[in-house]
């Protein structure tokens, strides 16, 4: 993209009067810097590529490398620079050009975190949706080293600056892909934190741009009162933004004393079980509730009674009650005397389970109803089998017809007289 009429004119224009060499040309690039280009749109957009993709990756040092690709500072600058001078044209190119850099960002996030939907929410995401008064304080410090370092000629600006547009990409990227995965409440604080490093950075820059006499430059109409009007709304974007952000300190803080004081408590409560010791906690908020799932480990699983005295130890946060679920995990200690707990209840160990099982012989039940299995009879089927096979007259064998004929003959002595 080759240089509009607006740059060519800024690039060739006088020195504005009261300003030395040095200064001229820094607002030169200043205002340069704010205009929406080429290069400022295609570095942008592969930062935001190898941001969101680091972020997917949980990867910190893929996240730093998006951070020096950035370059989102120099329409913060013309921010700056005209809300200190009140330079109207430079406020509506800088305004464009860091609107449409926004919204590149937040599409190209929301394509790589659909295509990617698969993919789970990493620690790195997580860590850029819950702003506090923190980042304001870090944010201002940036703006000012970046301000400090663009006007004066002695540092240089280029890793100051690219350090400073690092707040700005990654938080954009996490709203992208938390809007893709219907995750607003997430999006919508990666957002304000994005916000709120730029409404920080702008307003530390005024301020040591001002400090620097980058002002009553641009030649102003007396009855003009869009300059003070401007003022006035970014100071009370900057103080809505700052006591949004104590609130969420105060909220944090809380949340990390009762989740601390949560395992203090549990702890202490473990004691009285011999052999039971914490080894994870996780907290949830469900139901207007604050739900503590604690991990044990003991030689017997922890019972509803033991659970509920655990629970009463337990302190509150933010008027919701707190309930507490126990996961146990058996581990059995040993010496070289035994084992070194009691371990109850007395369960048979699965090997002799397994040994009984297979020494006793028992009626394997058919599948089938016994109105469909066919009913014979045993003891017939057993002299069935016993029988000798007959030939195809179906007369007896010789030795039966013998048997036959001497029964008969004793039957009919039995019959006549008494032998002689």
């Amino acid at each position: 993209m080759d240089a509009s009429p607006i740059q060519s004119e800024i690039l060739q224009a006088p020195e504005p009067g009261g300003l030395s060499k040095h200064q001229a040309q820094i607002r030169r690039t200043i205002a340069t810097g704010a205009m929406l280009s080429s290069p400022y749109l295609i570095m942008n957009a592969l930062a935001t590529v190898v941001a969101a993709y680091g972020l997917l990756a949980n990867s910190t040092a893929v996240v730093i490398g998006a951070m020096i690709i950035a370059m989102l500072l120099g329409p913060i600058m013309g921010l700056a620079l005209a809300l200190v001078d009140g330079d109207t044209l430079l406020l509506k190119n800088a305004v464009i050009a860091e609107v449409v850099g926004v919204a590149m960002v937040l599409i190209l996030g929301y394509v790589i975190g659909h295509i990617h939907g698969d993919l789970p929410i990493t620690e790195e995401i997580l860590a850029r949706t819950k702003p506090n008064l923190l980042d304001l304080a870090v944010a201002l410090a940036g703006g000012a080293a970046g301000a400090y370092a663009t006007v004066s000629p002695r540092v240089s600006v280029g890793l100051v600056g690219v350090a400073i547009s690092t707040a700005l990409v990654p938080p954009l990227a996490v709203c992208g892909i938390c809007v893709s995965r219907s995750l607003y409440d997430l999006a919508a604080g990666a957002f304000i934190l994005f916000l709120t490093n730029l409404v920080a950075i702008q307003v530390a820059s005024s301020v040591v741009l001002f400090a620097f006499g980058y002002h009553k430059v641009t030649h102003r109409d007396p009855d003009d009162t869009g300059f003070v009007r401007r003022l006035i709304i970014d100071a009370a974007l900057f103080l809505v933004l700052s006591v949004f952000l104590y609130v969420q300190l105060g909220s944090t803080v809380r949340e990390q004393r009762f989740e601390e004081d949560v395992k203090i408590q549990l702890e202490r409560g473990l004691v009285s079980i011999p052999g039971a010791y914490l080894a994870e906690t996780r907290f949830r908020t469900i139901d207007k509730k604050s739900v503590v799932v604690a991990l044990v480990r003991a030689p017997n699983s922890i019972t509803p009674e033991q659970t509920k005295i655990l629970q009463d130890l337990l302190p509150t946060v933010a008027g919701r009650p707190t309930e507490l679920h126990v996961r146990s995990q058996l581990t059995k200690e040993t010496t070289v005397e035994g084992y070194l707990h009691v371990i109850e209840p007395k369960a048979t160990p699965i090997e002799d389970v397994q040994s009984t099982a297979s020494d006793t012989t028992t009626e394997i039940t058919p599948l089938v109803p016994d109105s469909h299995v066919p009913q014979t009879d045993t003891n017939a089927a057993n002299d069935a089998n016993n029988e000798p096979p007959t030939d195809s007259n179906n007369e007896p064998p010789a030795d039966a017809n013998n048997a036959l004929g001497t029964d008969s003959n004793n039957s009919e002595a039995g019959d006549g007289a008494s032998p002689e």
